[in-house]
């Protein structure tokens, strides 16, 4: 084969790239002569992921939901991939910021109009009786969520609206954890017990959110909107993809979930129940516990009417 130019240059730059490492080029150049051609399968991983939907039933529509919420976990991956992106750059530009927000907006649109294939692709009789064997499960113990919203705002905007004047940023995190919005879900609302699910989410994920808390304090997204040069905060485009992500994440996203829950626990006469047994209005509604990650940047009115 002849080496031209273009080849001997590539070749340079595959010198240069080992010897940054400490790596010795001809012995990684042998190591192509052994390996395998990737394919689709091998590269996408296909049959692990289509092996892990395991039902716990014979209803077959019990495999559109294992399916379905599985795709919303990659589609949380996914969001989480791109917030890491700005909470970690070293140098940030409105352009950055503003186009990974409207990528994660779009994530959401697809989270917030995928929820017809629950509300219209499953029949009600079956998910009526495979949800009580699911129970205590719930949406509700989607750990990735809960991270992705400790990276998306500082977290008094994440605490029940009744407490958070008891609460700054100098709270301890395991005490401001015990008054998350989304506490209210899995507790008792006159006795303030501990439902079972909420007890084994924080049993598995607990110490993990407190670590999580803490990372994120410092770098969240509005933090780092906040560290921007007063100009860049003025950015038209970084500011309507701020407004956009914030009001498709705390009310397109969860009316579309909620309305998608309403046809099947409403269905029940006399038992409105979510799977795990939450309170799922007060947990899901946005007019309840106000979830907003960006208040600054709303007007007072659309404050005063968020949620309606």
């Amino acid at each position: 084969m002849e080496i031209t130019p273009e080849i001997q240059n590539t070749l340079n730059h595959i010198d240069e790239k080992f010897k940054t490492i400490n790596q010795k080029t001809e012995t990684h150049l042998e190591g192509l002569l052994w390996a395998k051609p990737i394919t689709y399968w091998d590269y996408i991983q296909t049959d692990a992921l289509l092996n892990l939907q395991i039902q716990r039933t014979t209803l077959p529509d019990e495999m559109v939901f294992i399916m379905y919420h599985q795709v919303n976990e990659l589609l949380f991956k996914m969001i989480l991939w791109e917030i890491e992106q700005v909470s970690n750059a070293t140098t940030l530009t409105t352009k950055f910021f503003a186009e990974r927000l409207n990528r994660i907006s779009r994530y959401f649109n697809m989270l917030t109009t995928s929820f017809d294939i629950m509300g219209d692709g499953m029949e009600v009789e079956q998910y009526l009786k495979f949800r009580n064997t699911l129970t205590p499960a719930s949406g509700f113990q989607s750990a990735q969520y809960r991270l992705i919203e400790f990276a998306s705002t500082d977290l008094i905007n994440l605490i029940d609206h009744r407490f958070r004047a008891t609460i700054d940023r100098n709270t301890p995190y395991e005490h401001a954890m015990e008054h998350l919005y989304w506490q209210a879900g899995g507790k008792d609302y006159e006795t303030g017990e501990k439902s079972y699910l909420l007890k084994g989410f924080e049993k598995k994920y607990k110490g993990e959110f407190l670590a999580f808390m803490e990372e994120y304090n410092q770098k969240n997204l509005w933090q780092k909107f906040k560290q921007l040069p007063e100009e860049d905060q003025k950015n038209a485009d970084l500011v309507a993809a701020m407004r956009h992500y914030d009001r498709t994440v705390n009310i397109t996203w969860v009316m579309g979930h909620y309305n998608a829950a309403v046809k099947y626990i409403e269905s029940v006469p006399g038992n409105h129940e979510a799977t795990g047994g939450s309170d799922w209005k007060k947990y899901m509604l946005p007019k309840y516990q106000r979830r907003i990650f960006f208040p600054e940047l709303w007007s007072k009115e659309e404050l005063e009417k968020w949620g309606e």
